[in-house]
């Protein structure tokens, strides 16, 4: 995709995030077992399976990975993790799990771009705030800040436009496993990160145009001195001819 758009993209990124997430998914299983005897029967396997570990798993970890099971039909079952997913699902019943999982995990990501992004500007403000305050300086600080603006706003309505997006599920079954997703993924906490950077930033923007307009102000004055000077210059030596 990114080849055939190549001509459409302006300063493409040179590295992509990325994210594994695997997903489990069982259609039949010998018996049809509901999902609560199927997890009576094989907890301590499922539990391997959502963490990912070669060996089995102590009890007490196996409690705290089907902590995050969840149910709609006697006959279904999603446990989600961190890493991977178990679905006992038929392959149609399935398609809306896989989909709010893939999603959960491109928030990440996205969020993840935005809390590298805010580091690598934070980073180059604060290297500018501790700069000589010269007066250029103090004028760079204007445009640096224009720019920091509209790096925040961009962000904030791309975090407003993911945040919309999901209340558009109708069905509370799915709302739910989309949270729980979100949350065994951690979008939460790097939508966190993000919101406190973006205060920092805002913080940052309004230091800098407060140092700007000192700036201004000083010009304006040490200006008005001048032509006074100048005036009282002219008009004493009009006396003195």
């Amino acid at each position: 995709m990114l080849e055939r758009s190549t001509g459409a993209l302006i300063k493409p990124y040179e590295r992509w995030l990325s994210e594994d997430y695997f997903i489990f998914h069982v259609r039949e299983v010998a018996g049809s077992p509901t999902a609560a005897e199927l997890v009576a029967a094989q907890r301590l396997r499922i539990a391997q399976v959502v963490r990912g570990d070669r060996l089995i798993l102590s009890e007490g970890e196996c409690g705290e990975v089907l902590n995050s099971q969840i149910s709609y039909y006697a006959q279904d079952l999603a446990v989600i993790g961190w890493n991977a997913a178990f679905l006992y699902d038929s392959s149609l019943g399935a398609q809306t799990a896989i989909q709010l999982l893939e999603y959960a995990n491109s928030q990440l990501l996205e969020f993840r771009h935005y809390d590298e992004l805010l580091t690598e500007i934070l980073d180059n403000v604060y290297d500018l705030l501790g700069e000589k305050k010269s007066m250029l300086a103090r004028y760079r600080l204007a445009r640096s800040a224009t720019s920091l603006q509209t790096v925040l706003l961009d962000i904030g309505e791309l975090t407003e436009h993911a945040d919309n997006a999901i209340k558009i599920l109708s069905d509370m079954f799915a709302a739910r496993l989309y949270r729980l997703a979100a949350a065994k993924v951690g979008v939460p906490d790097y939508k966190n990160l993000v919101a406190e950077k973006l205060r920092t930033a805002e913080a940052l923007h309004q230091d800098m145009i407060e140092q700007f307009n000192q700036s201004r102000g000083f010009l304006l004055e040490v200006t008005v001195v001048l032509i006074l000077l100048i005036e009282l210059f002219f008009a004493f030596r009009g006396k003195g001819m």
